[in-house]
């Protein structure tokens, strides 16, 4: 192995030295740990160590590091306490998650990492989200992703390439070519001969690299990095390295031929950079036992106070609250002697996200079409050339890569609303949403200051690919809020109301209201409660309980039949959801219809029929009913929509519990 020195100081190269050696001695004492039973479980990068290590000390320190789980040496060079860290491996309180979340599934902004989660390619467009937010906000910055060759075979591995491509954003792709995805050779991984050569398909630079070289590496990316600062551009880089150890200890190295494992022995990154200092003479035998004598004390210290420090104590209601990060309780009340003049639904949104950008300069907007074209259905129209196209932006047909840059933006100080074309495109983009938005407040204090505009529902004969609903994928993964307004004056302020809150929003618009409904809106900025729920009907016979095209469902059912004394309570939001007006409605009649468009098996109004058999049994005078539409895909032609739809089905519902 070959080292080229440039012009660093002898003080330079020891320090790398020092650094490279740090994680290697504690990779060896998890290793005993191991073996001695008091941890369970290592992912070991041993072998690797000179990627995270010299890749770190290329960024600047306040530049953004994505790493995966055997970059060790990210947390190490960026000064991470040994104790620190060993709190968070062994799920203590002292942790980064509290015994949330285990091995580097974490973030810390105070040293500007952010850990992965176990679906590896997904952490790929949070580097786009945050180099976008240095861009916008003049910083010249790079920003740094690892992924291993296994995770460049995912779907989200092209999709964030192709964005930070097509955007020039300064973020360095960094793969780990390590030979194995746990037991899967490259030979079953790709077909290219290398997987740098996948840059020329997005238009961007490759560069192949010994990954085992810390020099090399250093110099590699800190060029890089230089470069990108002043030229902002993505970069893809391959680091050619071995995985020594398995994939995860208990899983061994069976699978791999002997004889790779000498080959790559012989090129261990940290017994041959020290070959070359002793060879220099710039360290001594001596240094290495006093480094080693002191490091080891070091380790063994921080690793026994961390075992020292205690467990989590099982509390329901800090767990619960921790879902979600603090929120404006109180709603802004429009300004006085503001007129309100009938907007229609789609007007009033539009107005919302006009407001919004006006009220929040670091909003993105994000979707495809939306600037000059306006979207697909002229939202967004006049927007771009109002804000201009750097933050009213097209993106290619990527929905999980723009969910994963609005994660980004968040992190790095910005606001993102990403507009889905169609509500049902976003099953592209569900990972980002359930596993990396939902849940990332909860696992490490971090915001996710993200929302997603969802068009919905039936009603113009689009088909199974244009019309579901289909809220009830997300009402079930908490951490998510979710919002479903049937007014224009409540879609106006509850957007603003989601676009102010922390927390992922997903906020359903249904597209057959955009240009038939119309209502007073009143002028200027306002928000409303999310969670909170609006009675539309007061009656004595029975209680609706519905959201959406539902409650205008409702209101046309009960106007064609005046006999009939309903109570109309609108949910709004079906994440937090008004319990206590939902009690109050149902103790009022004693009898409960649940309306939904969505289909009738696991939709919302199972969780609300369930909830009322708990917790309003004595106020009922009948079962609860439920009219929600056929537990089939939507058809496209209006005959069959129609009978599909609830709407259909809800006199026969009404008659049904009226006679109980």
């Amino acid at each position: 192995m070959y080292f080229d020195r440039k012009d660093k100081s002898d003080q330079t190269l020891l320090d790398f030295y020092q650094r490279l050696l740090f994680p290697r001695l504690v990779e060896e004492k998890m290793l005993i740990l191991l073996r001695q039973g008091r941890i369970g479980k290592w992912f070991s990068g041993i072998g690797q160590e000179a990627i995270a290590v010299g890749a770190t000390l290329a960024m600047d320190s306040q530049e953004y590091i994505l790493p995966m789980h055997r970059n060790l040496g990210v947390f190490t060079t960026r000064d991470i306490s040994m104790r620190r860290l060993m709190a968070q491996w062994q799920g203590k309180t002292t942790g980064f998650t509290k015994g949330r979340d285990r091995s580097f599934h974490f973030g810390t902004q105070e040293h500007h990492i952010i850990g992965m989660i176990s679906h590896l390619g997904p952490q790929l467009a949070l580097a786009d989200g945050i180099a976008l937010a240095d861009l916008l906000k003049g910083k010249k910055k790079a920003t740094l992703v690892f992924t291993g060759e296994g995770a460049t075979s995912e779907g989200d591995f092209h999709e964030a390439l192709n964005v930070a491509a097509v955007w020039n954003l300064p973020v360095i792709f960094l793969i780990e070519n390590n030979g194995y995805g746990l037991s899967t050779p490259v030979a079953e991984q790709y077909h290219c001969k290398n997987l740098v050569d996948k840059a020329a398909g997005y238009g961007m630079k490759g560069i192949q690299i010994d990954g085992n070289n810390i020099l090399e590496l250093y110099d590699t990316i800190n060029a890089l990095a230089v470069s990108l600062r002043e030229n902002p551009e993505p970069v893809l880089v391959e680091c050619m390295t071995f995985r020594m150890r398995g994939h995860e200890e208990a899983s061994g190295t069976k699978y791999v031929p002997a004889d790779l494992l000498e080959q790559w022995a012989i090129k261990d990154p940290l017994n041959n950079y020290e070959r070359y200092l002793l060879e220099e003479g710039v360290l001594t035998e001596q240094q290495v036992t006093k480094m080693k004598v002191a490091m080891h004390a070091e380790i063994t210290s921080g690793i026994e106070q961390a075992f020292l420090d205690p467990e989590p104590k099982a509390d329901p209601d800090r767990e619960l609250a921790d879902m979600y990060a603090p929120a404006l309780s109180q709603p802004v009340a429009p300004p006085q002697n503001a007129l309100t003049p009938n907007l229609r639904f789609l007007d009033a949104i539009s107005e919302a996200l006009r407001i919004a950008m006006e009220q929040h300069s670091n909003l993105v907007l994000m979707g495809q079409d939306i600037a000059g074209y306006g979207g697909a259905f002229k939202i967004t129209a006049g927007l771009s050339d109002s804000f201009g196209t750097a933050r009213v932006r097209n993106t290619p047909i990527c929905e999980s890569a723009i969910v994963g840059a609005g994660l980004g933006l968040s992190i790095n100080g910005c606001k993102a609303v990403v507009e889905m074309q169609f509500a049902d495109f976003v099953s592209c983009g569900f990972n980002q949403i359930v596993n990396n938005l939902a849940k990332t407040h909860y696992r490490w204090g971090e915001k996710a200051d993200v929302v997603i505009r969802m068009p919905t529902g039936a009603g113009t004969g689009a088909g199974p690919f244009h019309s579901q609903s289909n809220e009830a994928w997300f009402t079930k993964t908490p951490g998510l809020k979710i919002v479903y307004p049937a007014f224009p004056q409540e879609a106006k302020g509850l957007l603003l109301a989601a676009i102010a809150d922390p927390n992922p929003v997903l906020f359903f618009e249904h597209k057959s209201l955009y240009r038939r409904l119309s209502g007073p809106v009143p002028e200027g900025y306002y928000t409303l409660e999310i969670g909170k729920a609006i009675r539309r009907r007061n009656g004595t016979q029975f209680t609706l309980i519905t959201y959406g095209m539902g409650v205008h469902w409702a209101i046309d059912y009960l106007d064609a039949h005046p006999e009939l004394q309903a109570t109309l309570l609108d949910l709004c939001s079906l994440q937090p959801w008004d319990k206590a007006a939902v009690k109050q409605a149902v103790a009022d009649t004693g009898r409960v219809i649940i309306l939904h468009e969505d289909t009738l098996s696991s939709g919302f109004g199972a969780e609300i029929s369930a909830w009322i058999a708990e917790h309003c049994f004595e106020l009922l005078d009948a079962p609860v009913l439920r009219c929600a539409s056929l537990d089939t895909a939507i058809p496209m032609n209006k005959n069959l929509e129609h009978q599909f739809l609830a709407a259909s089905q809800l006199g026969q519902k009404i008659e049904q519990l009226m006679a109980y």
